[in-house]
């Protein structure tokens, strides 16, 4: 699977797959190749998650600071308008 196939997944489809792959190493009953193949996709999908979690946490901070905005009263500005 290449990175727009990657782009395309869901954090929760993204996240599923990595415990998928984390199980299947702990077992331990994979080849070396398959091994290392799935260490590697497990790699993308960490960076993945890493990346949606950044952006979402962008998101809540940008809603939060123009709440922020919002509800600052009016009393608490020194300058009142005449």
């Amino acid at each position: 699977m290449n990175n727009n196939d990657l782009e395309k997944l869901t954090f929760e489809e993204a996240m599923k797959e990595l415990e998928k792959l984390v199980d299947s190493l702990d077992e331990g009953d994979i080849s070396l190749d398959e091994a290392i193949s799935a260490y590697d996709r497990g790699s993308q999908l960490k960076d993945y998650c890493q990346k949606k979690l950044h952006e979402a946490k962008m998101k809540v901070e940008t809603i939060q600071s123009s709440d922020n905005i919002d509800t600052i009263p009016e009393m608490s500005s020194p300058f009142k308008p005449d």
